[in-house]
């Protein structure tokens, strides 16, 4: 499950029952007293305890599909300046869930279940709906914190007992949380409400609005069969008879199509299809699919998950055959390049790996996994000083990329540039929200002494700056 025993102290140190007295009305009588800048931190500050979960994917190439569906979304709000970062669990519980500040999570299981791109996107239209709404921060407002710390600890605390409801039963039996499942239910209100804005999002967006009903409507015929083993986005997100039906009515007026799922879309499922149980099992399921011709929509979606899978046990050789089909289909996504380099470095073969990559990266300049992917075969291939080039090439446009700087740190630690390497090194902490752990790496940073003047005069401007910044946030956290 998304939420490890380390998370459990921040909900066992919080006393809540305040959370159940009441909600604020749906209206606009109900103004948010948390700013969306505070909302932001809190959510960035939930990150950094998620980032450090077993359970946290960090695929790049599920995570940019799953923002790049998120955009499209999020492109027909309107009059919102809300920004949104979508992220992957590995948990094949089917949950998804919006936090403060855009974070929204999804998990494999999810993912794996829906039976159509649409499917999916209603979902995630619905989370983002609540995210637009303020809905937790609403819920976080009604506690009475007016710390920093508190909020986000309170924020971790309802994602424990919403990513796993049995927390909130150790929770209650502690005598710390005699509300919370008073406080899971208040959602009814806000569940409709992102029922509502989430079949439009949908329908704006050009995707199927029969996706949120049949989707929910499965969950609930899943739940009624399997009562003591409901989904767990059942239990987090209440769907009575009446908000299905309410559901249904709204679809009723609105104009629907059918919408071809993305090849992405299948070929991200594939994927995680081939990651699950055991890698022997992976490849007969994909290879009875093959042989069978029961592609469900893409030929190439089969032979991609099954490439994957002979990866996993091992058969490079028949994983290497199966890449070979997928050119022969032409399919012109990054995803085939990275598995090819992948296969090349497990083969040993840097050099091979480095020039499918570089190819891959002269059509697609954009995409996190393939620069990833290049610089870290340069590493293998042992050239650093290219390695480097292409991290501060791509820094040019995307300089808030945390994972770009972690690898740019592990080139200069190649090139023995201790300096560079720590203050790449803190780029990337406070891009994570680790502001502290920054600070540590470029106080590293004034005592490696191999820089120049010049860089170690940034570093210096660098350090002041974070640590002033620190100062800020500790007021902040007061409720200076």
């Amino acid at each position: 499950m998304l939420v490890r025993p380390l998370l459990l102290p921040l909900w066992l140190m919080l006393s809540v029952p305040a959370l159940g007295e009441g909600l604020p009305d749906l209206g606009e009588a109900a103004q948010v007293e948390i700013s969306p800048a505070i909302e932001r931190r809190i959510g960035e500050q939930a990150m950094v305890e998620i980032r450090r979960d077993p359970a946290w994917l960090g695929d790049p190439e599920v995570n940019a599909y799953l923002n790049r569906l998120g955009n499209r979304l999020a492109a027909q709000i309107a009059e919102s300046r809300q920004s949104f970062e979508l992220f992957a669990l590995h948990d094949m519980t089917l949950n998804a869930f919006a936090m403060p500040g855009g974070f929204i999570g999804v998990h494999t299981g999810l993912i794996l279940a829906a039976e159509s791109e649409s499917e999916l996107a209603s979902v995630l239209a619905h989370e983002m709906s609540h995210v637009t709404q303020h809905h937790l921060a609403r819920l976080i407002n009604k506690s009475g914190q007016s710390q920093i710390a508190g909020l986000v600890g309170l924020a971790v605390a309802v994602l424990a007992a919403r990513s796993n409801p049995d927390v909130a039963v150790g929770a209650a039996l502690a005598g710390q949380a005699a509300g919370i499942q008073s406080q899971l239910n208040y959602s009814r209100d806000f569940e409709r409400e992102a029922d509502r804005l989430g079949l439009q999002l949908l329908q704006r967006s050009g995707y199927d609005v029969r996706g949120m009903e049949s989707f929910f409507g499965r969950l609930q015929k899943f739940g009624r069969l399997y009562e003591n083993n409901a989904p767990v986005y059942l239990r987090t997100h209440p769907l009575t008879t009446e908000r299905l039906a309410d559901i249904g009515n709204r679809i009723q007026g609105l104009h629907f199509r059918q919408v071809p799922d993305s090849l992405e879309f299948q070929l991200v499922k594939a994927k995680l299809r081939a990651a699950e149980g055991s890698a022997q099992d992976a490849v007969l399921e994909f290879q009875s699919r093959l042989d069978g011709h029961k592609f469900s929509g893409s030929e190439g979606a089969v032979r991609y998950g099954l490439a994957r899978a002979l990866a996993r046990a091992g058969k490079l050789a028949e994983a290497e055959r199966q890449v070979a089909e997928l050119r022969r289909l032409k399919l012109g996504l990054p995803l085939i390049d990275t598995l090819a380099a992948e296969l090349r470095g497990k083969q040993n073969d840097a050099a091979g790996a480095v020039n499918i990559l570089r190819a891959a990266y002269a059509r697609h300049p954009a995409e996190r996994a393939v620069v990833y992917g290049l610089i870290e075969a340069l590493l293998d291939a042992h050239q650093p000083p290219a390695a480097l080039k292409v991290a501060n090439d791509d820094l040019l446009n995307y300089s808030a990329d945390a994972t770009l700087y972690a690898l740019q740190a592990r080139t200069y630690a190649a090139l023995g540039q201790h300096l560079q390497q720590h203050r790449a090194q803190a780029e990337n902490y406070v891009l994570e929200g680790r502001l502290a752990e920054a600070i540590e790496q470029l106080e590293l940073a004034q005592k490696a002494g191999d820089g120049s003047f010049y860089e170690q005069s940034q570093a210096d401007a660098r350090l002041r700056e974070f640590r002033q910044q620190l100062v800020e946030e500790k007021k902040l956290e007061k409720g200076k």
